[in-house]
């Protein structure tokens, strides 16, 4: 199995060969061409029981994974059998970029974290968007908007503080998720297990 994540930038490399993990590969081979790609497959290689080696051909990288058929990988629980040991989560957004110092980084990197959690099994049971976190499910980043809604598919509850939106004057532009208010939100996140900021 070869997966050319040329151009990709992380997660995508990783989330592009986790599908293939979890479709049972075992032996898959990953072009990138940057060694964030590299360090970061590598440790997702350890975390699934892969042994990797890399090779470097005109400025590309290729990541080869290999099954360790020695290490096995302990199984998640089934949250439908085992709901008691399973996390409940919730994912708060308070603003619409991640971290302090460059916006434009930030922005960037909101959008990637929201789609990382698209592509994820274990998806969180509520997102909730307050502050200016808002702009982004009523904004015009399409990734962003498509990720918020694979997640709303797979069953996640999106919630937006109504308030907010009022404040920013975004009540009309809301594209994906429930007008929500602080009482719904402060319960929401009293019921989960833990809650993610971002």
């Amino acid at each position: 199995m070869i997966i050319d994540a040329t151009g990709k930038v992380c997660p995508m490399p990783v989330i592009m060969a986790k599908k293939e993990i979890d479709n049972g590969a075992s032996q898959i081979t990953v072009i990138v061409d940057n060694k964030v790609a590299v360090e970061n497959l590598n440790r997702l290689a350890v975390d699934q029981g892969y042994s990797t080696s890399v090779t470097e051909l005109d400025g590309l990288f290729h990541v080869n994974f290999l099954k360790n058929s020695h290490v096995e990988k302990v199984a998640k629980c089934d949250c439908a059998e085992f709901s008691t040991q399973c996390d409940n989560y919730s994912v708060f957004i308070g603003k619409d970029y991640v971290g302090d110092g460059d916006k434009t980084l930030g922005s960037n990197l909101m959008a990637m974290a929201i789609y990382t959690l698209s592509q994820e099994k274990d998806i969180p049971e509520t997102i909730i968007f307050m502050n200016s976190g808002v702009k982004l499910p009523a904004g015009d980043n399409e990734q962003v908007i498509q990720s918020l809604s694979q997640l709303a598919a797979k069953g996640c509850q999106i919630l937006v503080c109504g308030t907010c939106l009022n404040y920013y004057s975004l009540q009309d532009n809301l594209k994906i998720g429930k007008v929500s208010n602080m009482y719904e939100i402060l319960q929401k996140m009293k019921d989960s297990s833990k809650v993610i900021t971002l």
